[in-house]
């Protein structure tokens, strides 16, 4: 801890970060999750240099999400998300992450290494995202909507940053945005350790029983709000997957630089910010549920429609997609902001965390699914996304009048 502590000297003063804590803590969100799709964002670059597939592509973003849900898992069954200061285990997380990240570049040439690099990237992501959420509720307890939904807007810029840094370096070798991706994380790390716990939550949390978090499934709200995150879940991880692809297919549509691509890839997820920028605002005049209700309904009929209107303009189909951008991520927040607000607050780490295990479990069969798939049905496959958000919106079904 001594080395944090000596690197932690270089941030300004804790009493000038926790002037500003929700802002410190989502730009370390940021910086962080940059981690999340580094390879992706050099996915092309990486085909014509190792000779990856689409499927092999596919399978290192699953790679990610697996060694996620097992860090989520662990931190919540073992107590770590309550019993170790958040602010240690998110540096730690994000050290360890920022490290593996960038040994990614000496494996990329074997899938087997490759594979098990970015799952354990995906285990250090565990350390970073919940215990945002956790963060963000330590400082600013009222409000959690609109707070979590500046967390999770850039969590979603953070999934896009690595198309932006592929953009910035189109003309050096794909190498660049990793490491460039790992150097943010530690800055993120530093920041973190910085600020420290909020003082609306306790620091630690003492003892508990394993699986402890699953106890919060008992309330019916909770309940709702993760069975309503679930179906969010399956649509959202495989659609940003499929950005890549679709946006290459309308640029070939269309005649234009492929230069483009990781320009256009960006914009489209890094929308979700606006997204969820709006949703908590809005959700502090209409509440949280029916925000969820909204943005869920809205990317569902995206889902039904967009491969329906394949054969359309490339121009309109890339309206939709900059469309689906901001609606596919805008309720997530608010599902954590439900969550966070019915679980009980001595486990709300492992709550959180026991919530995402279980959701991102559902990324892996629907980003398999569309990445195996794409090469034969195109964007017909985005109807396998579908199934998602109808089932999300049963299970929300009242939650929206009554929270």
């Amino acid at each position: 801890m001594r080395f944090y502590t000596r690197l932690a000297s270089t941030l300004p003063s804790h009493a000038f970060l926790a002037r500003a804590p929700l802002a410190t803590i989502v730009i370390a969100q940021l910086f962080g999750t940059s981690l999340w799709f580094s390879v992706n964002g050099v996915g092309l670059a990486l085909q014509q240099a190792v000779g990856l597939s689409e499927s092999d592509l596919g399978l290192l973003t699953i790679a990610v999400q697996a060694g996620f849900i097992t860090g989520t898992l662990l931190i919540a069954t073992t107590g770590l998300a309550d019993r170790v200061r958040a602010s240690h285990l998110f540096a730690i997380s994000a050290v360890a992450g920022a490290l593996i990240n960038a040994a990614f570049i000496g494996v990329a040439d074997s899938v087997s290494l490759a594979v098990a690099a970015r799952f354990l990237v995906g285990l250090c992501l565990a350390g970073i995202y919940p215990l945002g959420m956790k963060l963000v509720v330590s400082w600013t307890p009222s409000n959690a909507g609109s707070a979590l939904g500046w967390l999770v807007g850039m969590l979603t810029l953070g999934i896009a940053s690595p198309h932006l840094l592929r953009g910035l370096t189109l003309h050096l070798p794909w190498q660049w945005p990793l490491l460039l991706a790992s150097a943010l994380a530690l800055l993120a790390a530093l920041m973190i350790f910085k600020l420290g716990v909020g003082p609306h939550l306790p620091a630690k949390a003492s003892g508990g029983r394993p699986w402890a978090g699953l106890s919060a499934f008992r309330q019916k709200h909770f309940r709702a709000a993760a069975l309503g995150y679930f179906g969010h879940c399956w649509e959202l991880y495989a659609l940003w997957a499929l950005v890549p692809f679709l946006v290459t297919r309308e640029l070939e549509r269309l005649s234009a630089a492929p230069g483009l691509q990781p320009w256009l890839s960006f914009a489209v997820i890094a929308l979700g910010l606006p997204g969820c920028v709006w949703a908590g605002r809005w959700s502090r005049r209409v509440g949280s549920a029916r925000v969820a209700v909204v943005a869920l309904a809205t990317s569902g009929m995206l889902c039904l429609l967009y491969p329906l209107l394949g054969g359309t303009s490339p121009w309109l189909l890339l309206t939709l997609l900059g469309i689906w951008g901001v609606s596919v991520i805008a309720d997530s927040a608010q599902f954590s902001a439900l969550a966070a607000a019915t679980a009980p607050p001595e486990r709300l780490g492992a709550a959180l965390a026991m919530m995402n295990a279980i959701g991102f479990g559902l990324t892996i069969p629907s980003i398999a699914l569309v990445t195996a798939l794409w090469v034969s049905q195109g964007p017909w496959v985005i109807w396998w996304l579908l199934p998602g958000p109808v089932l999300g919106l049963i299970a929300m079904r009242g939650l929206s009048s009554s929270k």
